[in-house]
Parts: structure tokens; sequence; C-alpha cells
């Protein structure tokens, strides 16, 4: 159902955290006029934790009409209480969105008949397709093969997974389990270099951050895989690969990839919600010299 390079935004504020409208929806003509396919409002990197119910939907309403059908709109609706979970998800498809990202609850890890009762209430409350968003490192625990799969055969619009797991062994797994259940369900990788391995393995492409930065360098490798053109494509890989240095650049990688996305040209606050540690001149001029 979905397949390509999708973005998973930033959100874009002034320094005192209000949403900068103007600068996020120039953001969001560039990656459409870059030919991305879809966009993820308040993914990981769209600190989905620190922006209120109200603001995320404002931002969707926002989104859905300044993108208009140009790619597909994601919106995460991930948050620590479900009831707002669940109003998010209702609210997506009021709006015009043509998915939802969930990602499992946290701090108390669900088990997996838990976690089946939590992704269960919301694809009965919504009828957009539901894409799974697994991020072991954050939220403590795993969605296994075996689950995903018993997800996808119980609910029809379950049809998708952003596989955050820095193994392609765990998404190649995820892969094989889900499509005898659903050979249509689209399995994207969360880690930007994985690409070519998620799709040799049978997957569907990426949903990851750097797509931010070079929106064009991860369109043309998806183009030209599409292609057969295999030597552009790893091309385009090495520079991918080159470029996963600037999350590390900073406290946290959101910092990294909205210093990036200034640097490159968008006059974006770098400012992230607090806690945090703001980017340093210093690290600036670290994302600097890695993009050049």
């Amino acid at each position: 159902m979905f397949e390509g390079v999708f973005c998973p935004s930033i959100t874009i504020t002034d320094d005192d955290g209000a949403i900068d409208y103007e600068l996020w929806g120039r953001h969001l003509d560039h990656l459409a006029d870059a030919g991305i396919d879809g966009v993820l409002l308040f993914g990981s990197i769209g600190e989905f934790y620190s922006v209120s119910l109200e603001d995320k939907k404002s931002v969707v309403d926002f989104a859905v009409e300044r993108v208009a059908s140009r790619m597909k709109v994601f919106v995460g609706v991930g948050d620590t209480t479900y009831d707002n979970v669940l109003e998010l998800t209702r609210y997506a498809q009021k709006a015009g969105a043509d998915a939802v990202l969930a990602v499992s609850p946290y701090y108390f890890g669900p088990t997996d008949d838990a976690a089946e009762k939590y992704f269960g209430g919301i694809a009965d409350a919504t009828d957009l397709p539901v894409v799974l968003y697994n991020f072991p490192a954050r939220t403590g625990t795993d969605l296994s093969p075996e689950l995903v799969a018993r997800l996808a055969a119980a609910y029809p619009n379950i049809c998708g997974i952003k596989d955050t797991v820095d193994t392609i062994s765990h998404t190649r797994k995820v892969i094989r389990a889900v499509r005898k259940v659903n050979p249509e369900f689209s399995v994207l990788s969360g880690f930007d270099e994985y690409y070519l391995v998620n799709r040799a393995s049978g997957g569907n492409g990426v949903l990851c951050g750097l797509t931010n930065v070079e929106p064009e360098l991860f369109v043309r490798m998806h183009g030209a895989y599409q292609a057969g053109d295999f030597a552009t494509a790893i091309e385009c890989a090495e520079r991918i690969s080159s470029l996963m240095a600037v999350y590390d650049a900073c406290d946290l990688f959101i910092s990294a990839i909205k210093v990036a996305v200034n640097i490159k040209g968008l006059p974006i606050s770098t400012a992230i919600f607090d806690p945090a540690i703001q980017a340093s001149d210093d690290q600036k001029a670290t994302i600097e010299q890695l993009l050049s």
C-alpha cells in the first residue's frame, strides 16, 4: 500500500516553541516538490511527546491543506494518554489525512495481549490505514514478527509498520511473517541507511529523518532502484551512509536534523522542546562540515 521514501517531519517552531506555520509550509513544499512519497507529522523527530493535542490538530488541518494531495500525510498519534491517542486518530480521519502511525505505549511496555488491545482500539477508531511504529530502544518493548502478523490478521486496516530496529534481520522476519497474512502489508525501515537492504528483503522503503535534509537524494535513490539502475542507487546509499554521522553530532538527534535543515537554507529555529540540550555553535559547525 505504501512504498518509497517517507519523511518524518521535524516540528518547526520559533525560538519560544510556537508553531511556525510559514516555515513549516515551506518545508512541506520542499518535500513534495522533491518527490517524497509521504510526510509523517509528529513522529519521534517531530517531538510528538512535547506538543499539545490542540496544536497537533491545528497542524494536521494546516498540513493536509498545504500538501493538497501532492504526497501522503501520516499523523503520529502517540501519547501517554490513550484517550488522546484515540481522539487524534479520529481527528486525523476527519481532517483528511491518509493514515495514522501509532507507536507502542512506553514507560510500562505492554505485553503482547496489551499491545493487541491497544493497537486494536486504534484500528477500531478509524477507517484510515494504521501504520505500526516499532521503536524498542525508546519504548522498551518490541513488536515481534508474530505479534505484527496477528495484528494484521485481526485488523485489516493495520496494513503497515515502521520498524526502527537497528538490525535488518528483525525487519526481514517481520516481512516474512506478515506477508503470509497480508501480501500487501507495507514494511518500512526507520533507519536511513537501510533502504537498499530493506528492498532486497522484500520491504517497501524507508521512513527516516535525513529526508528532511536531503529529500532529493532519497528520491533519486528510490527512483534508481525502481528503474534497476543499481549503480546510481548505491552511489546515493554511500552518501546517505556518510550523512548518518549527522545524527550523532548533537546531544539529541532531533537537534542535529533541525540544524542540518537550517544549514541547507531554510531559516528555521533550531530550538527543541525542553528539557533538552540545545545545539551549540561547535556542533553546528560540525554538521556544516559533514554536509559539505
